[in-house]
């Protein structure tokens, strides 16, 4: 899931969603959820298990040394699998976790110095982050983002049930250019669900488009996902096509909002009972952009071109368009940095430094030989992404994705399996499963809702995000790689 921890207004309404409910029901949905929790966590200690198993079952038979975890091996992954049930389980960012364990296991351990734990921080992909969230923060506070729904939203007036697609096309638009997926909800659900009430339309139904819209647009060259995925890709010695990637995991939102729409069609859910006046659907603000929304429109084509003609790194270019844009608003500098994500810095520095270490030390490949010798290759793909679906439905996706997309690289040197498909197809199964209300986005969807509606939403979200679990992974498997279509 997306647990970026975007510092949105938001998270107290995701408190509220979990505490505004009476006790019985609170201690219910605290056990589910740590009955949930504990499968995940055991999906993910059966995997390591399958693997490390044959290196300590003492067998007479001679063991490839390739092929068997060490010692030095085994801390750091145990280290690892502390890392996310932690993180799971108390509100710690995993990438301070992970700069600590890189520390400690590379400096006590193995006798690392700082520069050597260091060597591949990811710094490109940390200007990225900063760059682009540092622009989007003041594109927001100026009502550019405001402005670019209201005439969405203005363009379909009398075709209701078009609206959960624009609000998918607009949080699509809003990811490629950058904004991370949390964000991109946050910005969209208020307006959304209001509508949606408005309209008739089922409150469930259009927090999912929104979801998987902001999922679409997710891995775009542009995106931080979109670069994060690339980059760990390339410093793993396997290009991916950035727009393959980005296709692929539009058409796979985009299909799996059309199943969306015939699931509720069948159940006669696309309907609520009754509508009812929304404050916001009858807004009369211009829907022209002004002064400095404007400006900020323009900067946005000139990232565009700059990013996408002319080939410059998007952190640089964001940051200047950012620098740019705030030359036009020197007292609210303040909260314009605020609005970078720091706690996605982090968490991407942190898990970033602590794989390399286990790269390092032979940890990744020891691994994927292992898991070779399970079985076909194109069904370890498979488990790959059903393991980093569930566990990304109570974790980090972006902390799984940078643990997971290493574990490909010596899968495909010695298969025939598509790279950017498999690339692509365990990328998307971290994301998709954010509809989760345990995710920042699924809760978004779930405190934006009528209160009288919260609980019943919430245990609706529950059973969809159920649904998703099972049948993504499959999906995206099943669509990219065996079919070799990328």
């Amino acid at each position: 899931m997306s647990k970026t921890e975007l510092d949105v207004a938001p998270v107290t309404d995701r408190e509220d969603v979990e505490f505004n409910t009476v006790d019985p029901r609170r201690q219910k949905r605290r056990n589910r959820r740590n009955i949930l929790i504990v499968a995940a966590v055991a999906a993910v200690v059966a995997l390591i298990a399958l693997l490390v198993g044959p290196s300590m079952a003492g067998s007479s038979a001679p063991v490839d040394p390739g092929s068997s975890l060490t010692f030095e091996q085994i801390v750091p992954l145990v280290v690892l699998v502390l890392m996310f049930i932690i993180a799971t389980k108390w509100p710690v960012n995993i990438g301070v976790m992970g700069l600590v364990a890189s520390f400690g296991i590379g400096y006590f351990m193995l006798g690392m110095d700082d520069k050597e734990i260091l060597a591949d921080f990811p710094a490109s992909i940390v200007l990225t982050i900063i760059g682009v969230t540092y622009f989007f923060s003041m594109a927001q506070h100026n009502g550019t983002i405001d402005v670019i729904v209201r005439n969405c939203v203005r363009m379909v007036r009398g075709k209701t049930m078009m609206l959960p697609w624009v609000f998918f096309l607009v949080a699509a638009a809003l990811t490629s250019l950058g904004t991370f997926s949390p964000a991109a909800v946050a910005l969209l659900a208020p307006a959304a669900i209001g509508f949606a009430y408005e309209s008739r339309i089922h409150p469930l139904l259009m927090g999912a488009f929104i979801i998987n819209g902001a999922h679409a647009g997710g891995f775009s060259p542009l995106s931080v996902s979109g670069v994060l995925v690339h980059d760990i890709a390339m410093e793993n010695g396997f290009p991916v096509s950035a727009n393959a990637l980005f296709v692929a995991s539009f058409a796979i939102n985009l299909i799996l909002s059309i199943l969306t729409v015939i699931v509720f069609a069948f159940m006669g859910k696309l309907r609520t009972a009754k509508g009812e006046a929304y404050a916001e659907a009858a807004d009369t603000r211009s829907t022209r952009p002004q002064g400095q929304q404007i400006y900020t429109l323009v900067l946005i084509g000139v990232m565009l071109f700059c990013a996408l003609v002319l080939r410059l790194p998007i952190g640089f270019v964001a940051l200047s368009a950012g620098l740019l844009l705030a030359l036009l608003n020197i007292k609210d500098q303040q909260k314009f940095v605020a609005g970078i994500s720091w706690s996605t810095v982090l968490l991407v520095a942190g898990m970033i430094t602590y794989v390399s270490l286990l790269t390092h030390i032979g940890v990744i490949d020891t691994l994927a030989h292992m898991a070779l010798a399970l079985g076909a290759p194109i069904l370890i793909a498979l488990v790959l992404c059903y393991v980093i679906g569930i566990g990304s439905a109570f974790a980090s996706s972006t902390a799984l994705l940078a643990a997971f997309i290493p574990l490909a690289g010596p899968l495909l040197s010695v298969s025939s399996l598509s790279v950017s498909g498999t690339v692509a197809a365990i990328a998307i199964s971290a994301t998709v499963v954010d509809v989760s209300p345990f995710s920042t986005a699924g809760a978004l969807v779930v405190a934006n809702v009528k209160e009288s509606d919260r609980t019943r939403t919430y245990k609706q979200l529950m059973m969809y995000a159920g649904a998703i679990v099972l049948l993504a992974p499959a999906l995206s498997w099943a669509l990219l790689v065996p079919t070799g279509i990328m």
